[in-house]
């Protein structure tokens, strides 16, 4: 896996990651940015939100889960010293679907969390990670 990062100005950069794709990252007004991207510490959030989504969702397709939706709400806590780590990592899962199994949704749910998602592996180092979820019934 490869990636570039190349500064554009100010506290502005674009990451280009080895699969073609680009995105813009920005610091906050206080330091220096424009508020013109993402923060890196809200990617690196939003990738663990995006790993163990991508766990769940495979694993409740394979188990013929009829899925038609989720939803991922992430909130994270971070040290006061530097390096301003996570600390505290909140995943909150939204599974819509017709007659989903708690049993199928709360396996595929903590088997990503515990074992598959290589972001939160990395992660639970330094933060502590509490995932919830709820099954939502879709008409």
């Amino acid at each position: 896996m490869q990636a570039r990062v190349k500064w554009l100005d100010h506290m502005s950069f674009v990451a280009e990651s080895g699969s073609g794709h680009s995105v813009v990252m920005d610091g906050s007004p206080e330091h220096g940015g424009r508020n013109l991207g993402f923060r890196p510490m809200e990617m690196l959030l939003m990738g663990l939100g995006g790993c163990t989504a991508f766990d769940v969702i495979l694993m409740l397709q394979k188990s013929r889960q009829a899925v038609k939706d989720c939803e991922i709400e992430l909130d994270a806590k971070r040290s006061d010293d530097i390096p301003a780590v996570f600390t505290e990592i909140s995943v909150h899962f939204k599974v819509f679907g017709q007659g989903l199994s708690e049993k199928q949704v709360a396996r595929a749910v903590s088997l990503s969390s515990e074992k598959y998602c290589s972001v939160s592996k990395m992660l639970e180092k330094s933060a502590t990670i509490n995932v919830t979820h709820e099954i939502i019934e879709a008409v």
